[in-house]
């Protein structure tokens, strides 16, 4: 690292902040977890025009992460605006970095905080996108089956209403990550949890999860009999014209805003 380098005192999440707004195209290597977590979260609450961004990373920190809703969904949508690619390679034992066309950052861990060193030396530059420019060009592109988020509200607002849009929204922003640490209170239980408080059929919920790609109707069902033997849903007959009589929704709990009673229950 060159003289010039500086270590950031400011929030690492700050520091990326600032790094977006100098930067035309980033890319991002060997990102460790919560690192990767930290940049996309702040790509997408980033006020202005995002830089390009290109992440070479191990495939199973990519899985881990993203197997999270709600990052997943968030870095769907910046992948949706052309805003960003992820690719994968095996042979990648370095720190973290940030790499633009005027700078470097070298992310460490100093008493459990991310923290960059940030370095606007030419050579170094050079030096460092020349390493890896190669890597990037031989890495295997990262499929993200997640829908966008910005997606699922517009289609749960269309297809449904706002009340359930943003029913589905104030639960997702109560949770940390989704799912959590019993892998129960998931994005196709807080959807049926939130249709049932909006009395939604549960053909069109599960219509509606199989059409954005969420989950299958399959997963739909087999979910909504958990909630229903947990006590947390239960379903009423309504007649159609023709064929099998469709099942309506009915959330028991009284609050839905109860999110961490609601988990509880979930997970059992």
């Amino acid at each position: 690292m060159s003289a010039d380098a500086t270590v950031m005192d400011q929030e690492f999440a700050d520091m990326i902040d600032s790094f977006f707004e100098d930067a035309d195209t980033v890319l991002i290597v060997n990102p460790a977890p919560n690192v990767f977590q930290t940049v996309m979260l702040t790509a997408a609450s980033f006020d202005g025009d995002l830089p390009h961004m290109q992440v070479l990373a191990d495939p199973d920190v990519l899985k881990a992460s993203l197997d999270d809703f709600i990052l997943a969904s968030q870095v769907s949508d910046l992948i949706d605006q052309d805003s960003l690619e992820l690719r994968t390679t095996g042979d990648i034992a370095r720190s973290s970095l940030l790499v633009s066309d005027d700078e470097v950052v070298t992310v460490i861990t100093l008493d459990g905080e991310l923290t960059g060193l940030r370095s606007a030396d030419g050579d170094l530059v050079e030096n460092v996108q020349s390493t890896f420019s190669d890597d990037w060009e031989d890495g295997d592109v990262y499929s993200l089956r997640t829908p966008p988020l910005s997606r699922i509200q517009e289609t749960l607002s269309e297809d449904f209403g706002d009340d359930v849009e943003e029913d589905f929204m104030m639960v997702v922003e109560s949770v940390d990550t989704i799912p959590g640490e019993d892998d129960e209170l998931d994005e196709v239980a807080i959807a049926l949890l939130v249709a049932a408080n909006n009395e939604v059929l549960l053909y069109d919920i599960s219509k509606w999860g199989e059409d954005t790609g969420v989950a299958s109707k399959a997963t739909f069902s087999r979910t909504k009999t958990r909630l229903e033997d947990r006590g947390l849903i239960d379903t009423e007959k309504v007649p159609i014209d023709v064929g099998r009589p469709r099942l309506r929704l009915i959330l028991v709990p009284d609050d839905l805003g109860d999110v961490e009673g609601l988990a509880s229950q979930v997970s059992g």
